[in-house]
């Protein structure tokens, strides 16, 4: 049997290593004829994700039509008739309803199965409306394979989520049941259809005893990130809402572009899992490219920057807090996801379980599947570690700004390596070191504190000594330190105009993982070239919303924007100041001005005539909301071919070219783009310009 046990990562001979080799370009040459091929490297020439689906004869449409429409009646009836107590389950009947309605509406059957699929869940909706109109939602009460849905808050459209439910739950019981988050591979034609009616036939790879198993269905295929990393955590927050999960056994688990996720959610929210199971996929973006994709990459400084985002690689520590049992084929191309991760803990000292299928493709190995299982059901029995004694910590973004009893709140300067490492010594004193760290908040929840409540907690930060504020009498414990020049001090910064913090740090792309409003403008611009550019690309950004992110963006004319939008949502802006009139409201409190003779950045003005201003900042009336102009997320068609490539491409602001033409990779020629200072300012470089 071939997989690491006990010694971790078996030594392959040299007559093996040679096969494996020749094999694993064989595997890489059928991979090419699937997809992310050397065709997919061709900007100019990008084929269309999700394709176009098949023909759907009048019969079928009729009759899909007055299904919808019998379902939509039925729903209506229920949220006129029945109270709140009631109400509250309809997405899981409108997750069929708009499962059947978008592909419907978008051509995306994409075979005739499809279609016979679509009828199918357009009567589980029937009888779930029915069920419930009568107060009745038996699928609530149910064990095995159950699909269910939730509103999410990025746009306020329904999605779906599959589940396992053992049959050793009882709604009526009282204990707490471990769960597995299982990320699915890559599939250019999951559509919703697709997914929820595989997620009623199949159990999937693993099922474990007495385990929930959550099926997310992160957006599509994007390797849940950006919104699909929000529906994952979404998704996790309507299961422990409706079932009873234990918090301290969540482990992430999935297998290809899954394996991929699997390992940005371990480097990103380590704290929360007792266990991660990557498969295969990748675990970062310029050597999988490379490697994979045999891509030449030409990224600039800020693409390279904005890499750090979901590169595990540079976030390898992190798994200190995260137990890992990796899992490749011995003849996958995609083990250098693994290869790459091992060699990346082996610089922090942290050898990786790395657990390899014999003779294995792009499979998961039945005998290791064996040995995978038994190593998770170990650590599920200690579970999560609530409050570890020691801490290592890296982020370079305050996206991801916790771990465990340590959060950082504000850094020097992001997208450079920042971290902590931190000791609680002999249960009465805290050590600890910080890099490119300013702000940070110690936070231990009650019961959990192990310092003497009646004296204050000593620490030494950065060989600097300090006494920290006692524990209260729950053993809970809080505080907060802050750097002025070298020194630490106790307590909050006294607050003193913007600053970037968790939530509100860019880049472009974080405004859309959470509420977003476009706003549309109402007046025309004075340039016809801006004007033309503006159109097109709200047009783009709403169409390849829906298309990538299975979401429909919400919109608004800007004569229609209200306190409540302003307060409860980031507003994507399109338009120029003399077209949209809250970009005119708030244009003069931004730091790159916006005029009829150009744009200014700092020194260098870019003419109006033909250039146009890309950029995410605090909304001036209201700084814990962004404002974002003339922008949807910041990949294009080019980069759903492969998704390692779905990074951020644009940093804080950008100053677009129009003349150029808009391609499939970006908006025009970007002739200027930066990231702002941790005040949310141009940065020096900028205003000397």
């Amino acid at each position: 049997m071939r997989h690491t046990v006990p010694n971790v990562r078996r030594t392959i001979q040299n007559k093996h290593a040679v096969c494996a080799m020749i094999l694993g370009f064989l595997v890489l040459l059928v991979c090419r004829a699937l997809a992310d091929g050397p065709q997919d490297n061709l900007s100019e020439n990008v084929r269309r994700i999700p394709r176009i689906g098949v023909e759907v004869t009048s019969k079928d449409r009729a009759e899909l039509e007055q299904g919808l429409d019998t379902l939509r009646q039925r729903i209506e009836i229920i949220r006129r008739d029945q109270p709140a107590s009631i109400k509250k389950r309809l997405p899981d009947i409108e997750i069929f309803h708009r499962a059947v309605d978008v592909a419907l509406k978008h051509n995306e059957f994409f075979s005739k199965r499809d279609i016979g699929k679509a009828k199918e869940l357009l009567q589980t909706g029937l009888e779930r409306a029915q069920q419930l109109n009568r107060g009745e939602s038996p699928w609530t009460m149910q064990t095995g394979l159950v699909v269910r849905g939730y509103v999410s808050r990025i746009d306020h459209t329904v999605q779906p989520l599959g589940l396992v439910i053992p049959e050793s739950y009882s709604p009526n019981g009282t204990s707490r049941f471990r769960l597995d988050l299982w990320f699915h591979g890559r599939g250019e034609t999951l559509s919703e259809v697709n997914f929820i009616h595989g997620r009623t036939k199949q159990i999937g790879q693993y099922a474990p005893k007495d385990t929930f198993v959550l099926h997310p269905y992160g957006r599509y295929s994007n390797a849940f990130k950006f919104a699909g990393e929000v529906d994952v955590l979404e998704a996790l927050e309507a299961v422990k809402t409706a079932y009873r999960i234990d918090d301290d056994r969540i482990a992430v688990r999935g297998f290809s572009m899954g394996g991929a996720a699997c390992w940005q959610f371990a480097v990103h929210y380590s704290d929360r899992w007792f266990a991660a199971n990557p498969g295969a996929g990748f675990s970062e973006t310029p050597e999988f490219l490379k490697f994979f994709q045999k891509e030449t990459l030409t990224p600039t400084p800020y693409e390279r920057k904005l890499w750090n985002l979901y590169d595990c690689t540079n976030y390898a520590i992190n798994l200190f807090h995260c137990p890992t049992v990796a899992y490749s084929g011995e003849l996958d191309i995609q083990k250098q996801a693994a290869d790459i991760m091992e060699t990346a803990l082996a610089k922090d000292g942290i050898e990786l379980v790395h657990v390899i299928g014999p003779q294995t493709k792009h499979a998961i190995h039945k005998d290791s599947k064996v040995v995978i299982e038994s190593r998770l059901r170990e650590l599920a029995k200690r579970g999560r570690e609530r409050v570890p004694k020691n801490i290592h910590f890296v982020t370079y973004t305050l996206k991801y700004n916790r771990m465990h009893w340590v959060e950082i709140d504000a850094l020097d300067e992001h997208w450079k390596r920042a971290g902590v490492d931190a000791e609680i010594v002999t249960g009465s004193r805290i050590q600890m070191s910080t890099t490119n760290v300013t702000d940070l908040t110690l936070s231990m929840p009650s019961g959990w504190c192990p310092f003497d409540l009646t004296k204050e907690v000593p620490i030494k930060i950065d060989s600097q000594p300090l006494d920290l504020p006692r524990p209260k009498s729950d053993r809970s414990w809080e505080c907060q330190l802050h750097k002025v020049g070298l020194r630490w001090r106790v307590g909050l910064r006294p607050v003193s105009g913007l600053r970037k913090r968790h939530g509100v740090q860019g880049p472009i792309d974080d405004a859309f993982m959470d509420s977003f409003l476009f706003v549309r403008p109402t007046e025309s611009s004075k340039n016809d070239v801006v004007e033309k550019w503006i159109q097109s690309e709200f047009e783009h950004a709403v169409v390849h919303w829906r298309r990538h992110f299975r979401g429909d963006a919400r919109f608004k004319d800007d004569i229609d924007i209200e306190d409540t939008d302003i307060s409860t949502s980031n507003l994507v802006l399109f338009g120029d100041p003399s077209s949209n009139l809250v970009l005119k409201r708030i244009a003069s409190k931004l730091p790159i001005q916006w005029k009829s003779d150009g744009i200014h950045v700092g020194e260098r003005v870019f003419d109006a005539k033909h250039h146009s201003l890309i950029l995410i900042y605090p909304n001036p009336l209201n700084p814990d909301r962004y404002v974002v102009l003339n922008s949807g997320f910041t990949f294009r068609e080019y980069d759903y071919l492969n998704n390692a490539r779905q990074v951020p491409k644009l940093p804080d602001w950008a100053v677009v070219d129009l003349r150029t033409p808009v391609n499939s990779r970006y908006p025009g020629k970007i002739v200027s783009a930066d990231f702002f200072d941790e005040s949310w300012q141009l940065k020096k470089r900028q205003l000397a310009k």
